[in-house]
């Protein structure tokens, strides 16, 4: 008896492969495939930049490597007004998926491609939005002001959003009986409050790479170098923030080891931005903050999952793409707009 054959045609075959690739990146969150350990993944990455038309943002917290090949490097603000006036046809978002949201929020028809679907985060974590919708109800006649670290989903129920960089600013910008939700940083809320004068209610929201900050250590690190400046992020914690010399978003941190006249830093945010604080200031110390368990740095176990390998990857295949439903774009697009306004009227 012969046996069927079965033929299936190159656009079938095609086909197969791409449902195989998008099954295993539902699995895995990334491409994974070989790639020749000689291939120079710098000159590959600049020129597949090219062929695509294709541009990479990348945060400060990101690995050296992932860094030194990005078009553009900043913090969430700076980020945001770069993903929103590029030219290029696909924004590679080297960072967590909430980066790469507010990237496709903000151009729609662009391609924007994210190294790893897993690179998530702990603080858009903390606030569901179907859990902040109640909060929210029990707040009438509030603004709703939001941290630019939550979910595409959150800022949709928002009225403006924020990043550390310009949070202080935005409160200012209100009437002082204008009355405000912030959420979901609770850390950074706290600090807005204290530096504004304002009561706001403040979601119970936590980002777990500045929250583990050990203040023991720190104070330590601190008689070992006792001519160091302690520099610290606004989502640390209260304790930790009380023995800062200057508190500061990344990109403020930056600026101001740069102008200090200290030549030694304690730094207590995520260790990538040390990489960027080294190469501006090369014959300046800086000493990542311990944290309180047997690491001596704090990493964001999400930024860290991309890589090299995995951004070339990325902008060969074109995957993984991140997409944001239609109506959810409608909605956060006009707190961020806002933000956007705010800022560029503040000139930040």
């Amino acid at each position: 008896m012969l046996k069927a054959v079965t033929f299936t045609s190159a656009k079938t075959q095609i086909l197969l492969m791409r449902m195989d690739t998008l099954e295993e990146l539902n699995r895995k969150g990334f491409i994974d495939e070989p790639i020749n350990p000689t291939l120079d993944l710098f000159a590959e990455i600049e020129k597949l930049k090219k062929e695509k038309n294709a541009i990479i943002l990348a945060h400060y917290y990101q690995e050296p490597d992932i860094q030194d090949v990005a078009d553009y490097i900043g913090d969430s603000l700076g980020l945001s007004q770069e993903a929103a006036k590029t030219e290029a046809d696909i924004i590679v978002f080297a960072g967590v998926h909430f980066m790469a949201e507010t990237a496709k929020i903000l151009s729609p028809n662009k391609t924007v491609l994210l190294p790893d679907l897993k690179a998530g985060c702990s603080l858009a974590d903390s606030c569901p939005p179907h859990l902040f919708i109640k909060f929210k109800e029990k707040y009438p006649n509030h603004l709703v002001i939001t941290y630019v670290n939550c979910t595409a989903e959150l800022k949709a129920l928002s009225d403006i959003v924020c990043t550390s960089t310009n949070a202080v600013q935005i409160v200012e910008s209100l009437p002082k009986d204008q009355k405000i939700i912030f959420g979901p940083d609770k850390n950074l809320g706290a600090w807005v409050a204290k530096k504004t004068g304002r009561d706001l209610v403040l979601w119970n929201g936590a980002c777990m790479v500045h929250e583990i900050f050990s203040r023991e250590k720190i104070t330590k690190l601190k008689q070992r170098h006792p001519n160091a400046e302690f520099i610290a992020h606004p989502e640390c914690e209260e304790a930790v923030l009380q023995m800062a010399d200057y508190i500061g978003s990344t990109t403020g941190l930056l600026k101001y080891s740069s102008s200090s006249d200290a030549t030694e830093f304690i730094v207590a945010t995520e260790s990538g931005i040390i990489h960027q604080m080294e190469k501006a200031n090369p014959h300046k110390t800086f000493i990542p903050a311990p944290p309180n368990n047997n690491c001596a740095c704090n990493d964001c176990p999400y930024m860290k999952r991309n890589t090299l390998e995995k951004l070339y990857l990325c902008i060969k295949n074109g995957l993984p793409e991140v997409n944001v439903p239609a109506e959810i774009i409608n909605q956060a697009r006009i707190p961020i707009e806002r933000m956007l306004e705010i800022s560029a009227k503040l000139g930040l």
